[in-house]
């Protein structure tokens, strides 16, 4: 007795119809074809997941800049207007009656 195989013609018709999934290959390997399923599965959860992640630290990033870069900007304001110069023209300006110490300062022993 001699084995003869029918060979097939595989079509789209006979993929979407669902023959393939008689097909001997098919059934002999269906828990290593899950498990694939599976892992596909996962992988494509966690890049997606990292995607999310990578633009939330750019976003991060981007606002951690402008936020350094504020506070550089009042730093700089500040430090102007804390000069004994600009403290003595704002004395003036508003009428204040004081006057800059003739005395140096001393330090208070406990």
């Amino acid at each position: 007795m001699e084995k003869t195989k029918k060979k097939k013609r595989i079509s789209l018709m006979y993929i979407l119809g669902g023959g393939i999934l008689k097909e001997e290959f098919v059934i002999k390997h269906t828990k290593m074809i899950v498990l694939i399923v599976i892992l596909l599965f996962f992988y494509i959860s966690n890049r997606y997941s990292c995607m999310i992640k990578i633009r939330e630290i750019d976003h991060l990033q981007e606002q951690l800049k402008d936020v350094k870069y504020e506070a550089l900007s009042v730093s700089a304001q500040l430090t102007g207007n804390t000069r004994p110069s600009q403290v003595e023209e704002l004395v003036k300006r508003l009428g204040l009656n004081l006057e800059k110490s003739k005395k140096p300062p001393y330090r208070l022993r406990k």
